[in-house]
């Protein structure tokens, strides 16, 4: 098992070092979490390693559990030349829709670097910036250890965000289901309505009218 965890982690080292154009070429791996939950943010990170910096697990975040996601965090922040964190509230997402936010936290993300990266690879296939070469990689999260990286980071980001919610909304398991379109979910918008940090602009079918009622407020 050991043996095939080591093998996939440098699997995607090797595909980093592809847009590698020198040793001292800063490559900028980015990812989001949180692009289709009913509630709270979207989150993104970007990340910057070494050439040559392997911290093994290091995969896609949906393939890890809650725990390895959590060990592997530190590892990550405590590697990296820098990394960065975007956030866009459900605010925002409602006002710009979630493609438009999803990319403001991306930016917002690498304008939080203390470094300017050369070139970024970005989960997906839509990121653009002006401040640097982009390269956008479809399923890059398997691909590339600095996207699995920073989709580790956005993740754990979020979900640590969304535990800390709950306190605020105790009739809702934030901790649980994250803000996601779970059973649980629906049932708890049935009985309490939207609170603060729900995303209006996300219809659920059936629950249209709690727009009008028992809003809860932070």
């Amino acid at each position: 098992m050991q043996k095939e965890i080591r093998k996939r982690t440098l699997k995607l080292l090797r595909h980093d070092n592809k847009f590698r154009a020198g040793e001292n070429c800063l490559l900028c791996g980015v990812d989001e979490a949180g692009r289709g939950p009913l509630a709270g943010p979207v989150v993104a990170a970007a990340v910057i390693f070494e050439k040559g910096t392997y911290i093994e697990g290091v995969f896609d975040s949906k393939q890890l559990t809650a725990c390895k996601r959590e060990e592997i965090f530190d590892h990550i922040v405590n590697s990296a030349v820098s990394f960065g964190i975007g956030i866009c509230n459900n605010i925002e997402i409602d006002l710009m829709n979630i493609y438009n936010a999803t990319i403001l936290a991306m930016s917002r993300a690498i304008s939080g670097l203390s470094i300017a990266p050369d070139i970024v690879i970005a989960d997906g296939n839509f990121y653009r910036d002006e401040r640097a070469r982009v390269i956008n990689i479809i399923r890059g999260d398997e691909k590339s250890f600095s996207i699995a990286a920073a989709s580790i980071v956005a993740k754990v980001t979020r979900d640590r965000m969304m535990q800390k919610y709950e306190n605020l909304f105790p009739n809702f398991s934030f901790s649980k289901h994250k803000g996601y379109c779970t059973k649980k979910h629906i049932e708890e918008l049935k009985l309490y309505g939207y609170t603060g940090i729900h995303r209006h602009s996300f219809k659920v079918m059936g629950l249209e009218e709690l727009e009008q009622i028992n809003v809860v407020e932070d």
